[in-house]
């Protein structure tokens, strides 16, 4: 009896030991890891009714469109390195009609705190030159303007530059964000001198339960301050003033499309905005007469300005799949 009974249990246990083996043989294979691509690419377009940079119309005031396209590769969650390229539509005094922007950088992310340094360079072909001041002047800088402003203002042919920036925005959670940012311009518009820009600005977003499902609404502010300093020669090495640079809107978006409402302002006056920008448009006015700005003249390219915009911003990685 105890011999049957020791068969029994030794048959049964290599029985399940062979279920066990043949379960093992039929078990699936774990799943590989799902490959994620580093690379991708944002770009978006669009249309405002001033391009108002820092302040100061780029735009005679009129309606300018942009756009952009930038590769981004992700070394990992926290490091981003970026290239990118760009342009906008533009009216200067020295007729350059567009602005091409060739830019890169790298976006280091710390938890809430999101870095960005890079390099931008502002290229404006097709400008032309004018000095009726000094003849001969635009030998140096370019052909002669034909239709050149009157009244004494000058302009150089090339006012291309190259800016290196540093930026940070801290996000408390989904409705506040605030940031800063500094520039340093090596020749801001070719003057002949190095500029730095510095400024701070806040996002406030409404909560997701205020507005349907794919629409959102903002407030944000900037105030930003421009070191500038003296002219070449060709301007007659005069010192241009320091300027402070306010902005605030109000902006909606829906799903990669914004709209943007917003008011511009600087504390730089008429004659001031003249000599910065040589204003084709400028007016003449007795006390526009300065040290800086004899001719008079004065530009309103610097003073209020209302801004309204429709953008579209579209990453790959996101957006399109």
């Amino acid at each position: 009896m105890k011999k049957i009974v020791l068969a029994t249990v030794a048959v049964t246990c290599l029985a399940g030991s062979a279920y066990a083996a043949d379960m093992a043989v039929k078990a699936p294979p774990l799943a590989a890891p799902v490959a994620t691509n580093p690379w991708d690419v944002a770009f978006g377009a669009g249309i405002y009714s001033d391009y108002n940079f820092r302040g100061i119309s780029q735009s005679n005031r009129g309606p300018s469109v942009n756009a952009y396209f930038e590769p981004r590769y992700n070394v990992n969650d926290s490091l981003q390195l970026y290239v990118g390229a760009g342009g906008w539509s533009i009216d200067f005094s020295n007729k350059a009609s567009a602005e091409i922007d060739i830019y890169g950088g790298i976006r280091p992310t710390f938890g809430k705190l999101a870095l960005d340094f890079g390099v931008w360079y502002y290229y404006y072909p097709g400008g032309q030159c004018y000095n009726a001041a000094v003849p001969g002047d635009c030998a140096y800088n370019g052909n002669i303007l034909p239709n050149a402003p009157l009244g004494g203002n000058v302009i150089k042919k090339d006012l291309s530059f190259l800016e290196y920036f540093a930026k940070a925005t801290y996000t408390f959670n989904d409705n506040i964000a605030v940031g800063g940012a500094f520039y340093y311009d090596d020749n801001w518009l070719n003057f002949g001198f190095d500029a730095k820009y510095l400024s701070g600005n806040v996002k406030l977003t409404a909560p997701s339960n205020w507005l349907p499902t794919g629409y959102g609404l903002y407030v944000s502010g900037e105030v930003g301050h421009y070191w500038l300093g003296t002219t070449d020669a060709f301007y007659g090495s005069i010192r241009l003033p320091d300027y402070t640079t306010w902005n605030v809107g109000l902006g909606m978006t829906y799903k990669v499309f914004t709209v943007d409402l917003r008011y511009y302002d600087t504390d730089l006056s008429e004659a001031s905005c003249n000599a910065i920008t040589s204003d084709f448009n400028a007016s003449f006015s007795p006390t526009n007469i300065t040290a800086i700005n004899t001719n008079g003249l004065g530009s309103k390219w610097c003073g209020q300005a209302y801004v309204i915009s429709l953008k579209a911003d579209l990453t790959y990685g996101s957006s399109l799949k």
